[in-house]
Formats: structure tokens, C-alpha cells, sequence
């Protein structure tokens, strides 16, 4: 019988050569770095209605309500009812004819900073965006410029009361 002569080896692991791995990771981290695109979140700060005794007491102050309904838009006062009923206009919601109203209710009262947006259940996102935007901001052209002014940038948001029957402001509160 043959013998077999075992030698021990003693097994080193082979050495691992990243070279090209980092030449790689040189060029592609920059390169993603730049082609990536940073996206910005924009984030609208919204309350909530409140009530207090000292504006229960208080003497009547214009309160802005923009109620959004599945067919119109009602703006009015709190407390002095329905300043004007936007109704749709080609199965849209009219959103020219609501920023010209709000930019008049603006130009009345330029100290006033809040509204309260009022929503029925079924209104689409969509829709609150733009009734938001409107309410926040004006925008107009002017010798070909693009002009914004501030309308109502605190808006509180809530649910919108049931049914239809709003009273109408009289001309001497408008």
C-alpha cells in the first residue's frame, strides 16, 4: 500500500482586491449626488375654529367664512351671514370669481389676517388645495408682470354645517 504523504498546507484566505470597486464608488457617488433631485415640502400650518367668551362678549368683529359645498361656495361673515354664493361654473367651482371676492373683502378690511374654511364631507382634496391657495394668496398681471399679494394666510379649517338656509347680509354691514 501506498502511503500518502500529507503535507500540511496552512490555508491562508486569498487577499480580496477592491480597487476597481472603489474606482467605481469614486465615479458613481458624484454622479448620483448630482443627477438626484431634492424634492421641497411645503407645508400649510392650519387651525382649528375657536370659540371664546371674550369674542362671544366683544362687539361684533367680521368673521370670514369660506364654506365649500359640493355645488357652490358661500362666503360670508360668521355673524352677519352670506356675503355672495359662487355657484359652479361649467361643472367647475369658480375660482376666478372667489379670489376677485376675497380680494374686495380684503380690500375692506385690510387688518384682518384669518378665515375659517368650512367643509362639507365629500369635498375633493383637490378642490381644498385650491380654495386654500385662493384664500392665501392673490394673483394678477400687471404691465406683464406676475403680481401676489396676501389675502387670509391663517386659515382655520372645519366641518361645514348642514343644509342650505343661510341669511343674507344686509348692504349696510357689507
Amino acid at each position: 500500500m501506498r502511503r500518502r504523504l500529507r503535507r500540511k498546507h496552512v490555508h491562508e484566505p486569498p487577499e480580496i482586491n477592491i480597487t476597481a470597486f472603489m474606482n467605481l464608488m469614486v465615479i458613481l457617488v458624484p454622479f448620483l449626488l448630482i443627477t438626484a433631485v431634492f424634492s421641497r415640502i411645503t407645508i400649510l400650518e392650519l387651525n382649528l375654529p375657536t370659540y371664546s367668551e371674550q369674542s362671544a362678549q366683544s362687539p361684533a368683529q367680521f368673521q370670514l367664512e369660506v364654506i365649500v359645498r359640493q355645488d357652490t361656495i358661500d362666503v360670508g361673515d360668521r355673524d352677519g351671514g352670506l356675503l355672495r354664493r359662487i355657484d359652479m361654473l361649467d361643472g367647475k367651482h369658480d375660482y376666478g370669481q372667489l379670489s376677485g371676492l376675497l380680494q374686495q373683502v380684503k380690500a375692506r378690511y385690510p387688518e384682518k389676517r384669518d378665515a375659517t374654511l368650512l367643509l362639507e364631507p365629500q369635498i375633493p382634496y383637490d378642490i381644498v388645495v385650491q380654495v386654500m391657495d385662493n384664500m392665501r394668496i392673490a394673483r394678477g398681471v400687471q404691465a406683464g408682470n406676475l403680481l401676489t399679494a396676501e389675502l387670509f394666510p391663517e386659515i382655520s379649517i372645519g366641518d361645514a354645517p348642514p343644509g342650505r338656509h343661510i341669511k343674507v347680509a344686509s348692504k349696510e354691514k357689507r
